[in-house]
């Protein structure tokens, strides 16, 4: 039996634990309040700082990090779209750009060594291990390895990757310039450098206009900034750039710079040029400069031959600017044609005496006798009768002193006398064409003043300019620029030169069948370091134009430096020649035996003409040019995209290569032809 006071206690227990278990309830309560509260605070806290932050990143420091962040997954590239095709005046290529493969790594992706893979790419891209060493050891998902590749190239590295199962190589899209005809019409085409961009010649001075536009390339990668490479290669392509016609022909292109190379052959001069335009238009036909360069491949090139000397250069005309004294006389009132003048044999001004070449007097003589013989001592009397000012403001006329403003960079300005402050020396210096320097492209404007009834055209070489869809952007129209004499006396100057290479010291200029005018020169060569002249070095050259009943084409040849025979009616007018004879051909311009038999024109039969080959096609079957006309003919071989070389005039009468030959496109085929 249980004990009382056992009950008791054990009740009085029960009651003291409770209170206990109350009281360490109530304790425990406070301290989880207390632990909420500190935990609560701390989380007040922190979301107040994590909200501060997010604020700041969101608001003040966003673009950084959104730039931050796109740099990690991007990487972004600039292509251009190719650029706009240059074409010669009948629509065939002298410029365009070709699809070529650019080869790149991505460094981070690469599974061997930068050495390893230096070693397998070095003999396929041509370059030091060591170079490539560098590239590969790049922190960065994209280099550059090599740019354009010839194709030969591109399929060996292609190779080269599939043989060794490589990672981190790709091929990317690029265009590259390609000049089909190589060095013919270098100097004025000029040629394109990196990234499309054109750095001499009208591919420079057209750049904005025919420079295709910006395209992106977007290298995407993952989270781990692994590439996502065949998707990532997203491109925007930018519109095609604006194609260009030209003035040139690319046959008479042809005929000028064989018959320069020619005469740097023969007389192994420095340097030369031939400029040949249509006195009535400004149309430039035909520019050559030598030395020159292959612009396909401009970087083995020195810099010298990249001068387009036609444009660039300034040198003393010598005796291609009595035309110019002759026809500022006549226009001026202080000279005529019927007047007789008795040569002395020398003019003396300021105690120093102008002499003829050969220190003879011709006794007397008039006008067409002072032109037709170069007399040095009279045309030094009809500069001193005409007097400093007057030859000047005439020169100035002429275009002379002035860039003519040729599409083309770097045109110079030439050099005249301040008028006020020249002496009778200076005057008479000035009428011979000495102590004054021109650029060979102001003496051709000159020139077209005298061809063109008095009214001098502006040169140019852009015909036209079209848009990628077609349309005209710019079309070029004849620019009479100054009207320096009247047609009265440009007829009698015109008259005069004619005399020049029929009777007089440009006799190695006549084109058989036709009447040419022109005048040689032959001018002791500037000093431009020192002043003065350079001992035995001559500029030779020859201005004309044809036929002087109808103008219409005015050719310049000037020959730098010759070795051995230095005049310029012996070495620069048979250069004249030659070029001017296939140009009148070219141009169907009758002779004047053909003038005499036919006077009323022939109609040719009509012939169906053979169908022209695919603008796309690398080769063209020639057809039979037996009985065609030179015009018919080189109308189709232009159209056919190839060139012309015509012998004879008339009509077909044997071909080289033959009928039914395979030839590749920009291929010379020669025809002869036989008077009716």
């Amino acid at each position: 039996m249980m004990r009382p006071s056992d009950t008791e206690g054990g009740e009085m227990r029960r009651i003291i634990d409770k209170k206990v278990l109350a009281r360490c309830r109530i304790r425990g309560k406070r301290i989880i309040r207390s632990r909420l509260s500190v935990l609560m605070s701390v989380f007040l806290v922190t979301g107040g700082i994590l909200a501060l932050r997010l604020t700041y990143v969101q608001g003040v420091s966003h673009n950084r990090y959104m730039e931050m962040g796109k740099d990690q997954i991007e990487e972004t590239q600039i292509l251009y779209s190719p650029r706009g095709t240059i074409y010669d005046r009948n629509g065939n290529k002298l410029a365009f750009s070709v699809q070529l493969k650019s080869l790149y790594a991505d460094p981070k992706m690469m599974e061997i060594s930068p050495t390893q893979a230096a070693k397998l790419f070095a003999p396929v891209l041509k370059v030091p291990e060591a170079d490539l060493v560098k590239k590969f050891s790049k922190n960065t998902h994209f280099v550059w390895l090599q740019r354009v590749m010839d194709p030969e190239d591109c399929k060996a590295a292609e190779q080269l990757i599939d043989q060794h199962h490589l990672k981190g190589f790709g091929f990317i899209d690029e265009s590259r310039r390609y000049y089909p005809n190589d060095e013919m019409l270098a100097n004025v085409l000029g040629f394109v450098g990196r990234d499309d961009k054109g750095l001499d010649g009208l591919e420079m001075s057209l750049d904005k206009e025919i420079r295709g536009s910006k395209d992106k390339q977007i290298l995407i990668t993952d989270i781990r900034g692994v590439p996502i490479l065949r998707s990532s290669m997203a491109p925007y392509m930018a519109p095609k750039g604006k194609s260009v016609y030209l003035t040139i022909d690319q046959n008479i292109q042809y005929f000028a710079e064989r018959a320069l190379d020619r005469a740097m052959g023969t007389t192994q001069a420095q340097s030369g040029l031939i400029i040949v335009m249509d006195p009535k238009t400004g149309a430039i036909l035909a520019m050559a400069s030598r030395p020159t360069y292959d612009p396909n491949n401009f970087n083995k090139a020195e810099p010298a031959q990249f001068r387009n000397k036609a444009v660039v250069d300034i040198y003393e005309p010598g005796s291609t600017f009595k035309p110019i004294v002759a026809a500022t006389a006549l226009s001026a009132g202080t000279y005529d044609i019927t007047r007789v003048w008795h040569d002395p044999g020398a003019i003396w001004a300021n105690g120093h005496a102008v002499r003829n070449w050969d220190k003879q007097s011709y006794g007397d003589v008039r006008l067409v006798d002072i032109l037709k013989f170069s007399i040095n001592t009279g045309f030094a009397h009809i500069g001193l009768l005409t007097g400093g000012e007057t030859l000047t403001s005439y020169a100035k006329a002429f275009g002379f002193g002035k860039p003519t403003g040729i599409e083309l960079p770097g045109e110079g300005a030439g050099i005249l006398f301040n008028p006020k402050k020249m002496r009778p020396l200076d005057v008479a210096t000035m009428s011979i064409g000495q102590s004054i320097a021109v650029t060979p492209l102001q003496m051709v404007q000159a020139y077209s003043a005298l061809a063109n009834d008095g009214k001098m055209v502006k040169p140019h070489l852009i015909s036209s300019i079209k848009n990628a869809d077609g349309t005209d952007y710019y079309v070029a129209k004849p620019q009479i620029v100054s009207n320096p004499v009247d047609k009265k006396v440009a007829d009698q100057v015109k008259d005069m030169m004619e005399k020049e290479i029929s009777e007089g010291g440009g006799l190695k200029a006549q084109v058989p069948g036709y009447h040419m005018g022109g005048k040689t020169g032959t001018a002791q060569k500037l000093d431009t370091v020192h002043g003065g002249y350079l001992p035995n070095q001559y500029i030779a050259s020859f201005c004309g134009f044809g036929p002087v009943e109808d103008p219409k084409a005015i050719c310049l040849v000037v020959l730098d430096s010759p070795r051995g025979t230095y005049y310029g009616g012996q070495i620069a007018a048979p250069v004249f020649s030659e070029a001017m004879g296939q140009i009148m051909r070219y141009l169907g311009v009758p002779t004047y035996e053909d003038k005499a038999i036919h006077a009323v024109p022939v109609t040719e039969p009509a012939r169906e003409m053979p169908e022209l080959p695919s603008p796309n096609a690398d080769t063209v079957v020639l057809p039979g040019f037996y009985g065609w006309s030179i015009r018919d003919t080189g109308a189709w071989l232009n159209k056919a995209g190839l060139r012309f070389r015509p012998e004879g005039s008339g009509f077909g009468i044997s071909q080289s290569p033959g009928p039914g030959s395979t030839v590749k496109r920009g291929e010379t085929v020669t025809v002869t032809f036989k008077g009716h």
